[in-house]
């Protein structure tokens, strides 16, 4: 087995086919299908399963994909070692996050310390942020984080409340404040369940005896914002997150009862990399020059 080979699983995997795959890699077609075929036929073991022009992994495959990523993950981080001892000239650290406002920062220091380091940004919901720091898609991650976990190392960047908004047309929209009782029983849009923002709400309710009306289940931001604008229901966000709009109104949800806790996290087994740890101080440097309100 070889990284070529192992390069050429992950390429076709991540592209769904052989051609896909040689165009993303720059090899012809011919050249990555005999990669795979004598791979498969080295070990005597079917890795795709070939449908038409439709390549999907076969059960063998599924086990071996991690363990490959994590391969050229080590490959990388040798190769950033010997190649400029350490001195963080070249690379590239792959990022997932669950929205852009924090991570964006971070970056912006990041790139200031270290120019010749290549970023990749993901973006999606807490759950499928550590999926992907799980299975070495990703190298560190920005998560809105409540509780512990000894799978990863994280380091606190900053807490926010969470926010109820509504339709300027909405009753409560001349007010400041909303109880989590009242929130609780107006017709809620909510993320997919895979949203932190909707556990912490979900977890205060269940404490304070509050049962969610939930109207809707939304899985963007950006989807859920234009609904409630539109007055089919009432949203939650962090604050830090909440973009001003005139069709809508924001406001507190009283005692300060939900909240969510901003985290750069990573593998606990990966926390000593040269790469990664250099992720974390630029987001110290980030959080020491913050302008909170």
């Amino acid at each position: 087995m070889t990284l070529t080979q192992i390069r050429t699983l992950i390429a076709v995997t991540q592209h769904g086919g052989f051609s896909a795959a040689a165009r993303a890699i720059g090899v012809s077609h011919s050249t990555l299908t005999s990669q795979i075929q004598m791979l498969e036929r080295e070990y005597g073991a079917e890795l795709f399963h070939r449908r038409g022009r439709r390549v999907e992994l076969s059960a063998l495959g599924v086990q071996l994909l991690p363990m490959a990523r994590r391969m050229l993950a080590l490959e990388s981080e040798m190769r950033l070692l010997l190649d400029d001892s350490g001195q963080m000239r070249r690379g590239t650290l792959r990022v997932g996050a669950v929205g852009p406002y924090h991570v964006t920062e971070m970056i912006e220091s990041y790139h200031a310390s270290y120019p010749g380091i290549s970023l990749s940004l993901k973006l999606g919901n807490s759950e499928v942020v550590l999926d992907d720091l799980d299975n070495y898609v990703s190298d560190v991650a920005v998560v809105a984080s409540r509780e512990p976990d000894d799978r990863y190392h994280m380091q606190s960047y900053a807490n926010y409340p969470v926010i109820a908004f509504l339709h300027v047309g909405h009753p409560y929209a001349r007010r400041e404040s909303i109880t989590l009782k009242e929130l609780a029983d107006q017709p809620l849009l909510m993320r997919e369940p895979g949203s932190t923002t909707r556990k912490a709400l979900e977890e205060a309710m269940k404490k304070h005896r509050a049962t969610p009306n939930v109207a809707m289940e939304i899985g963007s931001r950006e989807a859920l914002r234009e609904a409630v604008a539109r007055g089919l229901g009432v949203g939650t966000v962090s604050q830090s997150e909440y973009v001003p709009d005139p069709r809508l109104r924001p406001l507190r949800i009283e005692g300060n009862l939900v909240s969510t806790h901003i985290q750069v996290c990573c593998l606990r087994e990966r926390r000593d990399s040269r790469l990664i740890s250099s992720f974390f101080e630029a987001a110290l440097q980030a959080r020491a020059t913050r302008n909170d309100p």
